[in-house]
C-alpha cells in the first residue's frame, strides 16, 4: 500500500474527506495529534505514533463524523484503508513510510 506524506495545510485539512471511491492508499499527517471524519463518506484505521514510530493509539474502522481530540506524546498520525491495521498493536513500531 502506498502511504502519501501530507505536510501542506490544504492537504491535511482535507485528506479523505468528499472521497467517494474506495481509500486505497494511507495518509501520513506529520506534526498531527488530532484528526476529525467529518465530511466522509466511508471508515479509515487511524493510528497514532511517537516520533520513533512507536504506535501510541489505534482506532480501527472509525466512522465517518468522529473527531479525535489531542492526543499527549502523539507525533505523527497515519489515516489507511479500513482493515489495514489487524495485526498491529499498541507498543508496536510502524515501519516508517518511504516519503
Amino acid at each position: 500500500m502506498t502511504i502519501k506524506c501530507y505536510v501542506d495545510f490544504k492537504k491535511r485539512l482535507f485528506g479523505f474527506m468528499f472521497k467517494i471511491k474506495k481509500i486505497d492508499y494511507g495518509l501520513c499527517l506529520p506534526k498531527c495529534n488530532s484528526i476529525h471524519t467529518l465530511f466522509m463518506f466511508q471508515p479509515i484505521d487511524v493510528i497514532m505514533t511517537d516520533k520513533n514510530h512507536k504506535i501510541l493509539y489505534i482506532y480501527s474502522n472509525l466512522k465517518p463524523w468522529r473527531i479525535i481530540l489531542p492526543k499527549k506524546g502523539v507525533y505523527y498520525t497515519y489515516e489507511l484503508p479500513v482493515g489495514s491495521i489487524k495485526i498491529l498493536k499498541v507498543n508496536d513500531i510502524f515501519k516508517k513510510p518511504k516519503v
